[in-house]
């Protein structure tokens, strides 16, 4: 059944394939969904300026975005790499990856990231850290569609470090998402928009050992399914202290500057704050 959902969504263009996803997203809000549960929780948090309007006209944006992130999943992974490339409009920073310095990519939940590691794996050979779904049926749907070409991707387990650290010394990019709850023993209370979230220490632990440079690295939905924009951007994420306290922030400050600038793209409906807030 998800191979055939996928299937579906493979087959026809981007720009109708973006048209269903926000239908999608407008259903998520209409019905008052978990979904939307959830990621009106988030905002009231996060945007406590707004006013009430305000903060509906974003919660409902948002939703529109994240059926579009559920649309184009199979138009990304079961279109070949060349294909996925022909929708991306425009690249910033590419030089970036080419730096002849171990580089890792912190890649936040924010437009398409799936399309990231594609396109950055054309420039050098990539391992992308990824959470291990609990249903291994379809965590083999999920490797089967992301492992392919020079992309490789790794659990995030004491297995998963050990490939990455092997990654790193044979110069290839690592890719990590460092914006979800790793649990207590893989994080760190860290404020996220003046809010504590655990974060992920593990990218900032990997930059400080292999003195590697961190590059920010997005994809943005462009308006009416015409492509995405790629951007890589060079951050610095360690701190004067050398706290990994410390580092985190700014990992996190960096992701909240980035959200800032298109709020509504970013997965609002990913419980971010569980650690501190009822959702």
């Amino acid at each position: 059944m998800i191979k055939f959902v996928f299937g579906f969504f493979a087959i026809m263009p981007l720009r109708l394939n973006h048209f269903i996803g926000s239908m999608i997203g407008h259903y998520l809000y209409w019905v008052d969904s978990e979904s939307k549960k959830v990621v009106s929780k988030n905002i009231q948090t996060c945007f406590p300026g707004l006013n009430e309007y305000e903060q509906q006209a974003l919660i409902k944006k948002s939703l529109i975005e994240t059926g579009k992130g559920l649309s184009e999943v199979g138009f990304i992974w079961l279109r070949s790499f060349s294909n996925n490339a022909k929708h991306v409009k425009n690249i910033t920073g590419e030089d970036l990856l080419h730096s002849g310095n171990p580089t890792i990519l912190l890649v936040p939940h924010f437009g398409c990231w799936e399309i990231v590691a594609r396109m950055s794996s054309l420039q050098r050979p990539s391992v992308f850290l990824y959470k291990k779904l609990a249903n291994q049926k379809q965590n083999k749907i999920l490797l089967a569609s992301r492992e392919k070409g020079d992309l490789s991707m790794a659990s995030a387990d004491k297995k998963g470090v050990i490939k990455i650290q092997r990654a790193i010394k044979n110069d290839q990019l690592i890719g990590i998402l460092p914006d979800q709850d790793p649990g207590e023993e893989g994080g760190v209370l860290a404020p996220f928009f003046n809010t504590d979230a655990r974060t992920m220490t593990l990218l900032a632990r990997l930059a400080r050992k292999n003195k590697a440079n961190v590059v920010l690295a997005w994809a943005v939905r462009l308006p009416k399914g015409v492509g995405y924009r790629l951007n890589y951007q060079a951050v610095d994420i360690a701190s004067k202290s050398g706290l990994i306290e410390d580092d985190v922030a700014l990992m996190n400050q960096v992701i909240e500057e980035l959200v800032k600038t298109c709020p509504e793209q970013y997965l609002w409906n990913y419980k971010r704050f569980k650690s501190v807030i009822d959702y």
